[in-house]
């Protein structure tokens, strides 16, 4: 798993954040993931996302992506 987060999503601070909260949710979804490898791109708006909306995008990524087990 590896994240891509532009400068522009905000400063250090938020980024990590981001990545963090990123992390967190990979664990919680990790037992429905299929296996393979995973780079998260986000986007400007990113930082402007509460824990759960950003699970909510990233659910509707996977399922898009086809990488959820159902």
């Amino acid at each position: 798993m590896a994240f891509a987060i532009s400068r522009k999503v905000g400063n250090a601070v938020e980024r990590n954040l981001i990545r963090r909260r990123l992390r967190a949710l990979f664990d919680e979804m990790t037992p429905l993931l299929k296996s393979g490898n995973y780079l998260i791109r986000t986007a400007i708006e990113t930082s402007d996302l509460t824990y759960d909306d950003l699970r909510h995008h990233l659910q509707i990524a996977l399922e898009r992506g086809k990488t959820l087990e159902k």
